[in-house]
């Protein structure tokens, strides 16, 4: 009798990372961090790694990214959320505008 061993093709799952906001301020005081997290995990899980933050409260609101490791991220595949698209896009063009000395 003999017994073969199929060959089963197992391909590497490959995690989906994404990157979004993830609130950290007390009630009624937003505060956010923009990190890099598995999308299959609630949105208060630990993050892979926190690449900046965003306080809508202040006035103009701020924000900072570290724009280098959001665009390793995103070259590795990773999904920015609309909202994290929309705040890296608003950083990117103040960085590319030149800042006038007074």
């Amino acid at each position: 009798m003999i017994i073969q061993n199929d060959y089963i093709d197992v391909q590497r799952v490959q995690k989906m990372m994404v990157i979004r906001l993830t609130r950290v301020g007390a009630k009624k005081n937003p505060f956010y961090r923009i990190v890099v997290t598995d999308s299959r995990k609630p949105r208060e899980s630990k993050a892979k790694e926190i690449i900046g933050y965003y306080d809508p409260l202040k006035e103009p609101p701020e924000i900072k990214v570290d724009l280098e490791r959001a665009n390793h991220w995103l070259g590795r595949g990773a999904q920015a959320s609309n909202t994290v698209q929309s705040l890296l896009d608003r950083v990117s063009e103040s960085e590319k505008q030149p800042k006038n000395k007074t």
